[in-house]
């Protein structure tokens, strides 16, 4: 082999290399580029989370409450009727204050019963949207991943140079690319296996 066919392939190695690190290159770049932009929208679901899980506790900590309140006012009410019936021949006067007393505590009773199914609502609206931010929490999270696998793709793309490692990544850029439009998008897009494994 002469000087000038070793100068012609290794010209044409040298090409087929640039060729193949400018792809990586990109590719690299893009999928850390999306990646940062999915995690800043990720870090802002994650906040709504957070606070849709603390009210929902809220909510339901307030729902306890009222039920306790709802049993002492109900316990008080039937305690207040056997004194009433306990009684033997009590006074006009007493007869209505132990009425009164009883319609009273019934009637904050059947408003803590009301008040609690209000509440009740409201908790489980709360966990309703958490679960609804949760699944664009996960595409975010399954586009995370993708983009980093995608990366480290690149990377052992550059030091072996097999092509197929390429598209293997150009694949999984692909795949976060589509959960990451998904959580964008409001799509509900979400598979549970991969939200499983991720979770």
């Amino acid at each position: 082999m002469n000087e000038n066919e070793r100068g012609a392939r290794q010209s044409a190695s040298d090409r087929a290399d640039s060729w193949l690190n400018d792809r990586v290159g990109v590719l690299v770049a893009l999928a850390a580029t999306l990646m940062a932009i999915g995690n800043i929208k990720d870090g802002n679901i994650g906040q709504a989370m957070a606070r849709a899980q603390a009210k929902a506790v809220d909510a339901w900590s307030y729902y306890q409450a009222k039920s306790t309140k709802e049993v002492i006012a109900t316990n008080t009410a039937e305690q207040l009727r056997f004194q009433l019936d306990a009684s033997a021949n009590p006074t006009p006067l007493n007869r209505q204050k132990l009425e009164q007393q009883i319609a009273h505590y019934s009637d904050e009773a059947h408003r803590y019963d009301r008040e609690k199914d209000e509440v009740q609502k409201q908790a489980e609206g709360y966990e309703a949207e958490y679960e609804r931010l949760n699944v664009f929490d996960d595409q975010f999270d399954m586009a995370e991943a993708a983009f980093t696998v995608a990366i480290a793709m690149g990377g052992i793309t550059a030091l072996t140079r097999h092509r197929l490692l390429l598209a293997g990544a150009a694949f999984m850029v692909a795949a976060g690319v589509l959960f990451e439009t998904a959580g964008f998008a409001g799509w509900s897009l979400h598979p549970e296996w991969l939200a499983k494994l991720l979770g």
